[in-house]
C-alpha cells in the first residue's frame, strides 16, 4: 500500500502541470463556439417553406361602420349572391342599405407540414371604406393558393387593436387601424401542400446567406461528424446532403444536423447607405487608401428688405413710393484637405474618427463615400437603398 502513495503523487503533479495547457484549450473552445453558428439559424431545407393563401369574404355585425352602398357596390352584390344560396332571393334592382357589412381580403400562411384540420392565424383588411371592423364576424370564405385550390376555410370573431370615434361637427379621432383585424386560429387547413422532405433522395441545405466558405466549412463538418462523402457543397448557398431511406430516421438525422456549429465564412466588405434618412452603415471590413479629401459647403443667402421713396420737403411734384431692395450675400466654409490613410489603408475606427473630425453630416457623407468609390480608394461593396 505504502509502495503506490509515490506514483499516485507523481500522477497528480502530472495532472496539475497540465491544467494550465488544459485550461487554455477550453477557453479557445468556449471562444470558437460562441462565434460558430448552428446549421438551424443559417440554413433552411430546400423545398420546406411556407405558402401564401389570400381570399374574398363579408364581415358583419359592424355598429354603422360598414361600407357605403354608393362607394362599395361590390359589397351588395357580394350579399345578393351569399343569400341566394340559402334560398332567399332579392328583387331585382333592389339595394338594401347596409351599414353592419364589410367586404374585407383575408390573407394567411399556410406553414409547411401543416395537416387537414390544424388551425392557423389569418388577417383580415377592409378594402372599401368602412371605418371600423371592431366587434364584426367573418363568414366562411375559402383561402386558396397560387394554383387556385383551396387550402383552407375561414371563418370567426375579429381582433381589432384600433378604434376611431367621430363627433356630429366632424371631428374624429383615430387611433392604430380599426380597418385591419386579426382571427388567431381562424382558418382550419383542408388541403397539405407536398414536400421534397417526404420524398426519396438527397437533402439539400441553402444558406440564408451565400457565402462559397461558409458552404465548404458546413460540408466539412457534417463529413466530420457524420461520416465521410454525406455532404457535398453544390454552390456559394447549396450543399447536398445523403440521408437515410426512412421517413423517421430521415427526421432524427436532420435533427442531429441542425444542432451542429459551423464557424460561417467572413463577410464581404460593405457599406449600406440609405439615401432617404441618411443612414451609413460598415462593417469591420471596409478599408480605405490613402486619399486626400476635401470637404465644405457653399451659402448663397437673399435677403428682401422695403424702403420708402419721397420728394423732397419744399418739392412741388413727385410722389412717395416703396421700393425694394435686395441683399445678396455668399459664404462659403473654409475646410483644409486631409489626408485619410496615412500611408496604408486604414480600419473601420479610423474612418469613424476622421469623419468626426471634419464634423460631416449624414448626407455629405454619403458624397464622400461615392467620391472615394469612384476615386478606387474605397475598398467595399457601396449599396445605396
Amino acid at each position: 500500500m505504502m509502495s503506490l502513495l509515490p506514483l499516485a503523487i507523481a500522477r497528480l503533479a502530472a495532472t496539475f502541470l497540465r491544467l494550465p495547457s488544459l485550461l487554455a484549450a477550453l477557453t479557445l473552445c468556449t471562444a470558437l463556439s460562441a462565434q460558430a453558428e448552428r446549421l438551424k439559424d443559417i440554413t433552411s431545407i430546400a423545398g420546406v417553406r411556407s405558402n401564401h393563401l389570400v381570399g374574398y369574404g363579408l364581415i358583419i355585425g359592424l355598429n354603422g361602420s360598414g361600407d357605403s352602398t354608393n362607394s362599395a357596390p361590390f359589397t351588395v352584390q357580394s350579399l345578393k349572391s351569399m343569400l341566394s344560396k340559402f334560398g332567399v332571393v332579392v328583387p331585382p334592382g333592389v339595394n338594401p342599405s347596409l351599414k353592419n357589412v364589410a367586404a374585407v381580403m383575408i390573407h394567411a400562411e399556410l406553414p409547411p407540414f401543416a395537416k387537414p384540420g390544424q388551425t392557423i392565424d389569418i388577417t383580415v383588411s377592409s378594402i372599401a371604406n368602412a371605418k371600423s371592423l371592431r366587434g364584426g364576424s367573418l363568414l366562411m370564405a375559402p383561402l386558396k393558393g397560387a394554383d387556385g385550390q383551396t387550402y383552407a376555410i375561414a371563418q370567426g370573431n375579429l381582433v381589432v387593436g384600433g378604434f376611431g370615434a367621430e363627433g356630429g361637427d366632424g371631428s374624429s379621432v383615430t387611433v392604430n387601424i380599426p380597418s385591419v383585424g386579426r382571427i388567431p386560429n381562424g382558418a382550419t387547413v383542408e388541403r397539405e401542400v407536398a414536400t421534397p422532405f417526404s420524398q426519396d433522395g438527397p437533402l439539400v441545405l441553402n444558406l440564408k446567406s451565400p457565402d462559397f466558405t461558409t458552404a465548404m466549412r458546413i460540408a466539412e463538418r457534417i463529413n466530420e461528424v457524420v461520416g465521410a462523402d454525406t455532404a457535398l457543397p453544390i454552390d456559394s448557398s447549396s450543399v447536398q446532403i445523403r440521408s437515410p431511406v426512412n421517413q423517421a430516421q430521415k427526421v432524427s438525422f436532420l435533427s442531429m444536423l441542425q444542432a451542429i456549429e459551423v464557424m460561417p465564412g467572413e463577410a464581404p466588405a460593405r457599406v449600406i447607405v440609405n439615401a432617404r434618412t441618411g443612414t451609413i452603415v460598415m462593417n469591420g471590413f471596409v478599408r480605405v487608401m490613402p486619399v486626400a479629401v476635401a470637404h465644405g459647403s457653399l451659402t448663397v443667402s437673399v435677403s428682401e428688405s422695403l424702403d420708402v421713396s419721397q420728394p423732397g420737403a419744399f418739392a412741388r411734384r413727385g410722389n412717395t413710393v416703396v421700393t425694394a431692395r435686395s441683399d445678396v450675400s455668399i459664404t462659403q466654409e473654409t475646410s483644409p484637405m486631409f489626408l485619410m490613410g496615412g500611408k496604408s489603408s486604414v480600419a473601420l475606427e479610423d474612418i469613424v474618427r476622421a469623419v468626426n473630425n471634419i464634423g460631416a453630416a449624414p448626407g455629405d457623407m454619403v458624397s464622400i463615400l461615392e467620391a472615394l468609390k469612384q476615386a478606387g480608394a474605397l475598398h467595399a461593396e457601396l449599396i445605396v437603398i
